[in-house]
């Protein structure tokens, strides 16, 4: 393996598994999961304790396997799926900059997934980039869907505002 993928690997992979280990288990300075449950409820990602941990184990196991090389489609799959959703629900109104609170540093991190699963495909690199692309894009649309059928979320789309 090459230098620099290998420390992209455990450089993002590393970052999404502190991450979902943050709203699992309150770990690196995390709130945990009641709390994260609690800001999926504000966000409209209903019942909250549901998508945290669906979100939690998404970013925390797809970190894992994306650091270690193991499965890494499925990884990115996930990871992408995860950071569609955030820009959803949480980013998009707020344009591009991270600065501004946008989905910039959203749209890096599903980039570097998508590059690490296309760079281990040897045979149809194209394919499983967009493959994976197009996975996590039809997960992400699962949650919305998913979540727009609840009740109390379907009475407050479009109530997309960060907790205070």
């Amino acid at each position: 393996m090459k230098i620099g993928r290998l420390l992209l690997r455990v450089t993002v992979g590393g970052f999404f598994f502190g991450h979902g280990t943050q709203k699992l288990f309150g770990w690196f300075g995390g709130n945990g999961l009641e709390a994260t449950a609690q800001g999926f409820e504000y966000l409209g990602l209903r019942p909250g304790q549901r998508n945290a941990i669906a979100a939690g184990v998404a970013e925390a196991g797809g970190g894992a396997l994306l650091a270690t090389g193991i499965a890494t489609p499925l990884a990115a799959s996930v990871l992408t799926a995860t950071m569609l959703t955030a820009i959803r629900t949480v980013h998009a109104k707020n344009g591009p900059w991270v600065t501004n609170g946008g989905y910039e540093y959203n749209v890096v991190l599903i980039a570097a997934a998508l590059a690490l699963a296309e760079d281990g495909s040897r045979e149809h690199p194209g394919r499983v980039a967009s493959g994976v692309l197009l996975t996590g894009a039809l997960g992400a649309l699962g949650a919305h869907l998913l979540n727009a059928s609840q009740p109390e979320a379907a009475a407050q789309d479009g109530d997309s505002g960060e907790p205070a």
